[in-house]
């Protein structure tokens, strides 16, 4: 994309929507993409549900961080590589610079207030992916074969916990669209008009196998705790599906039985991120943080290793998905395709509903208080169409509410 004007003023407006979203979405990556929803397909209209829901689906099959990997695209979609590099740093900053700083002392969440506007953020996720699954149902589940899919893909992921049941849901949800749903294919599929090359692919997939291969070749043939790190969390990155929580067994592998990160930090580093807007991903800034001011000291300091840190867990996810971008626009415009992604479609669908209640619903809706905050969310954002930051600043006030009235 060609550095004019108009070029420089969407990456403006990429990095400006991202940075909003990157200081108020809480909840999850379940919940990021109910607000990347709102944000993208229903307010500012980049792109048509089909093809939102086609790059959910995508980035679900994924390893990497699904809702980071769905911004990074929509950055793409509207400003290019720019563009895709500004969305990613919106997002992932806010959370990140907060952990760093926790991990260095500052004592940022503490007090009766911040706790209750902490509690508030985490009904808005409910009401954030209960209109998300509400408008996508109306949309991608019109008939009794999707609504049927989706359904079976409850049940699939509450049978099966974990991304072994989410990718199960999806991949189930596109054979089923392959054979019910060809009746509905054939129908004009919407541009995504990303702009990666079939040589851009090609060099990222190269890029993503050689890291992965080489990066603990050289930290076993070269003494360097830097080149460690990276190969550490190089790694976490690239062998985790489903993102948020799933990540956290590989870190504690990779930090915690070496020796760099003791257990109790690690612990405490987990409950910040769950504290934090932003990706659950970035508490790899964390951790590199406790490594560079604990043990990594006269290799850059807690800074550097942080950043390095956070580079390195996001690079994987990033490179895939650009490494698969020129071949999926070819892929959902085949006949067969179509009605594979509309079973895939109606899927997440269902694996959106069953993650209202689990995580979001279990760990936000304490009580009927909680209830009430959270149905006033939903309405505010479905029949009063307030943007998503007006109706995150107002629940954190009803949070805040509560907590006194508790």
């Amino acid at each position: 994309m060609s550095d004019t004007p108009a070029t420089r003023g969407r990456v403006r407006e990429v990095f400006h929507a991202f940075l909003l979203l990157g200081l108020t979405s809480f909840g999850g990556p379940i919940a990021h993409l109910g607000y990347f929803r709102t944000e993208f397909v229903e307010r500012r209209r980049w792109l048509t549900e089909q093809a939102y829901a086609d790059l959910v689906a995508l980035c679900q099959f994924l390893p990497g961080p699904a809702s980071s990997q769905v911004g990074f695209a929509l950055g793409l979609l509207r400003g290019g590589l720019r563009g895709a590099l500004a969305a990613w740093a919106a997002f992932t900053l806010p959370s990140a610079i907060l952990l760093v700083l926790f991990a260095l002392g500052a004592a940022l969440l503490e007090g009766p207030v911040s706790q209750g506007i902490i509690h508030g953020l985490k009904v808005t996720a409910v009401a954030i992916v209960a209109h998300a699954v509400w408008g996508m149902a109306k949309s991608l589940c019109p008939d009794r074969q999707r609504a049927g899919i989706a359904l079976a893909a409850v049940f699939t992921v509450v049978l099966v916990s974990g991304p072994l049941g989410q990718v199960g849901a999806i991949v189930i949800g596109a054979l089923t669209g392959m054979a019910l749903c060809r009746t509905h294919a054939g129908v004009e599929v919407h541009p995504l008009a990303l702009p990666v090359s079939p040589r851009a692919g090609h060099l990222a997939g190269l890029a993503f196998v050689a890291l992965l291969v080489g990066l603990p070749l050289l930290a076993w043939a070269t003494p360097s705790a830097t080149l460690a790190v990276m190969d550490a969390f190089y790694r976490a990155g690239a062998l985790v599906f489903g993102g948020g929580h799933v990540v956290l067994p590989l870190l504690e592998a990779e930090v915690v039985q070496s020796g760099w990160v003791s257990p109790d930090d690690f612990l405490a580093g987990y409950g910040a991120a769950q504290a934090v807007p932003g990706p659950l991903f970035t508490f790899a800034a964390y951790l590199g943080s406790v490594i560079g001011g604990v043990v990594m000291a006269p290799l850059g300091g807690a800074l550097v290793i942080a950043a390095l840190a956070l580079a390195m867990i996001f690079l994987p996810g990033m490179l895939l998905l650009v490494a698969v971008l020129p071949h999926w626009e070819r892929f959902r415009r085949w006949d067969s395709a179509q009605a594979l992604m509309r079973g895939a479609n109606a899927a997440v669908v269902g694996i959106l509903g069953a993650a209202l209640y689990h995580p979001v619903w279990t760990s936000a809706i304490l009580g009927p208080r909680e209830f009430a905050l959270a149905l006033t969310g939903f309405l505010l954002l479905s029949i009063w169409k307030l943007p998503a930051w007006a109706v995150v600043a107002l629940m954190a006030g009803g949070g805040v509410l509560i907590s006194f009235l508790a």
